[in-house]
């Protein structure tokens, strides 16, 4: 009669009752339980008298998100959009969010979904072949896979301002993998080898870093300034880096491997459940994103 469809916590529609729109959203889920709904005038009448208050929403940064995961043939469960809502919401909150160029939240266990960016319609990923999609991130096969950011720190990036962090639920003790890289004719790069941390922003990477038991959690890589690079782990500082700032890097910044003047290599079989890639972060705000992203990850049951 009315019209009106619900989707994402907004009424879509004209001449419609949000009233009556929110009462079938419920009453199909009652039904869907076998469960009975006896009047729905009163129940309608009801929903009115209390306002448009019952009507919940989100974000819109968050609902454009899910709009561009629809158009690619990707979808999410109503926990991740609430888990996603929350995240956009709280790093608002916390000022961190225009410090973002790109958010890879990894939901929707598909590439379609996995590779759309939570900031914007810029930087959309494109994953190769060999990736293994799950409600619990993704995962390159450690030989051949990475996933293509197309965010190239020449063209987006500042020379004295720049993190990447990612979320990995592997432990990697022995061996080299990179989370995230792009040289040539400097590092933007943050990699573990035998359990070191190594990592570079707009530099030369090295020296070693800190070895951390274990390399699981929110590592994040970030420069404030053109003498200090820090390493972060879980939201605390772990290393600084004194390295001097050169020149960004002109070629693709690529999630699980290399990008070393466009040759591909060092892959990684760490699985990735949240990466980022923007602007340098303070302390407190890398302290900040990493209690934002658990917070998210517990969410969906999948923190480490």
């Amino acid at each position: 009669m009315y019209g009106y469809s619900y989707q994402y916590g907004r009424i879509i529609g004209k001449g419609s009752n949000p009233a009556a729109a929110v009462f079938a959203a419920y009453k199909t889920r009652v039904l869907a339980d076998g469960g009975v709904v006896e009047n729905d005038v009163c129940a309608i009448a009801f929903l009115e008298s209390i306002g448009a208050g019952i009507i919940p929403s989100f974000d819109a940064d968050a609902i454009s998100f899910f709009d561009r995961v629809t158009a690619a043939s990707g979808s999410l469960t109503t926990t991740e959009q609430n888990a996603i809502n929350t995240l956009v919401v709280q790093m608002k909150a916390d000022g961190i969010w225009t410090s973002m160029k790109a958010i890879y939240p990894m939901v929707g266990a598909s590439a379609a979904a996995c590779a759309q960016n939570l900031k914007s319609s810029s930087f959309t990923g494109t994953f190769t072949s060999g990736w293994t999609f799950a409600s619990t991130g993704v995962t390159p096969n450690g030989t051949s896979a990475y996933m293509n950011t197309n965010y190239i720190p020449s063209v987006s990036g500042l020379l004295n301002s720049g993190h990447i962090s990612v979320y990995s639920r592997t432990d990697l003790q022995s061996g080299s993998s990179i989370d995230f890289g792009s040289n040539a004719p400097a590092h933007f790069i943050s990699y573990f080898f035998s359990g070191a941390t190594y990592s570079g922003i707009n530099s030369n990477d090295g020296p070693p870093g800190p070895t951390f038991t274990p390399t699981t959690s929110l590592l994040l890589i970030s420069r404030i300034a053109s003498t200090t690079a820090k390493i972060f782990r879980a939201g605390t500082l772990a290393y600084t880096d004194n390295k001097t700032s050169t020149s960004r890097p002109n070629q693709k910044l690529i999630l699980g491997a290399l990008n070393n003047n466009g040759t591909n290599s060092l892959f990684s079989s760490r699985q990735y459940a949240f990466a980022s890639i923007g602007d340098g972060l303070t302390d407190t705000q890398a302290s900040d994103l990493y209690n934002s992203v658990q917070a998210f990850q517990t969410t969906l049951s999948r923190q480490v």
